[in-house]
């Protein structure tokens, strides 16, 4: 009798165990070593009301109920790239819902009763054919009488995967809640949430890209074993503060992002393995990139070796190369080492035995990232059109259009 009521036990267990996964084939969860069954990005509190409500068709832009109320009018756009932060994703739903303007997830009458904690002003876009999404709402505005950061939460649903996993909250730039510490905590899943706005008339306007996968746990595909250096492409790129052996901010300790991180920007990451030859030809056509985008790009050269520095011997190094080439805009810049915490080198995350490691950023982030790249005419060309590419903005503010 008591071997009966065991098995009967164990057949219970058996069962909810696997209930509480919901949907568990092969693209839903990922096998670890140990064979136990992982959930891909691990599971989130109410990520599954999404679909509480969801319509049958959801277009790629998206007017929320807030648009029409009271509060800062602001249009979120952007795109959903694929896990390498270059390749367009179709069909992915992005689930949103934020407070209204006095702070409070407000439920309105009639709504199903499941999805009145996410409030009134939720909706759902599923990006086109180019990774495309709008969303038409409102600024949201922080909790009543708490320190924290005013946000719109989001989780995705990708079209191959069954399950679906929460990103990063859309926080904003300019929010005084959105302190330091705060910033350094967020966990950059699909990319750093934060939202830089520009304004037009009354309308506020963050363009705000998504990385399917990136910093999510147990997401599949991951290539975990491709060369690392540098941060992800959907990340900001970190202020430092290095030394400027020559340029325009020659003689200080100028952060590159900090003073230019509205520009476009390029850097030139060098470590431990130096090859001067082709650093020299890189160089040079920085600096023309330089001259003829001086409107808009920054260009740095970080210099990081880490063997026998000296600090006196690095920057008379780097003055006599700017003078020999006759760089006019590029800064020749330097740190002790990539691990450097006083200049906070460090978070760059550079892989110092690499040969080169060329980061591009738009706005603080991260838009494109190459490693050992060659000084071949076809590299000079593919960096004029990645700069063309990720120059404008990915919308038209005449479209989309919207009710």
């Amino acid at each position: 009798m008591n071997r009966i009521l065991y098995i009967v036990l164990l057949v219970i267990l058996f069962n909810f165990l696997t209930s509480c996964n919901g949907q568990t084939n092969s693209n839903a969860v990922q096998t670890s070593k140990t064979g136990t069954r992982e959930l891909v990005g691990g599971g989130c509190d109410g990520c599954e009301l999404m679909y509480v409500g969801m319509p049958t068709n959801i277009n790629s832009v998206d007017t929320s109920a807030g648009w029409a109320e009271k509060g800062q009018k602001l249009l979120l756009t952007g795109k959903v790239f694929k896990l390498d932060g270059k390749t367009p994703a179709s069909n992915v739903i992005v689930y949103y819902w934020q407070t209204d303007n006095n702070g409070l997830y407000s439920p309105k009458q009639g709504m199903d009763e499941k999805a009145k904690r996410h409030g009134h002003i939720r909706g759902w876009v599923k990006t086109d054919e180019n990774g495309k999404y709008s969303i038409y709402t409102i600024r949201p505005v922080p909790y009543p009488n708490d320190t924290i950061p005013a946000h719109i939460h989001t989780s995705i649903k990708e079209p191959n995967i069954d399950n679906e996993y929460y990103i990063d909250e859309f926080v904003f730039d300019d929010d005084k809640l959105l302190t330091g510490e705060k910033r350094k905590a967020l966990e950059n899943r699909g990319g750093n949430g934060i939202l830089r706005v520009l304004l037009k008339n009354d309308l506020q306007i963050a363009e705000h890209d998504i990385i399917l996968g990136l910093n999510i746990p147990n997401y599949p595909n991951s290539k975990k074993d491709e060369l690392q250096s540098g941060l992800n492409i959907g990340e900001d790129q970190p202020s430092f503060i290095p030394f400027h052996a020559f340029g325009p901010d020659k003689g200080t300790r100028t952060c590159p992002v900090c003073k230019y991180g509205r520009y476009h920007g390029i850097v030139y990451f060098v470590g431990d393995n130096p090859n001067w030859e082709d650093i020299k030809k890189w160089l040079r056509q920085l600096d023309n990139e330089s001259l003829s985008r001086e409107k808009y790009l920054k260009t740095y050269f970080v210099y990081g070796n880490s063997k026998n520095y000296n600090k006196q011997k690095r920057q008379t190094e780097l003055e006599k190369i700017g003078t020999e080439l006759n760089l006019q805009k590029i800064a020749l810049t330097f740190v002790p080492s990539f691990t450097d915490t006083e200049s906070e080198a460090n978070l760059n995350n550079i892989n110092s035995s690499v040969e080169n490691t060329i980061i591009f950023y738009r706005h603080r982030k991260i838009v494109d990232k190459y490693i050992n790249l060659k000084p071949t005419e076809q590299n000079f060309k593919l960096i004029a059109e990645i700069l063309d590419q990720t120059k404008g903005n990915y919308f038209d503010l005449n479209e989309p259009k919207h009710e």
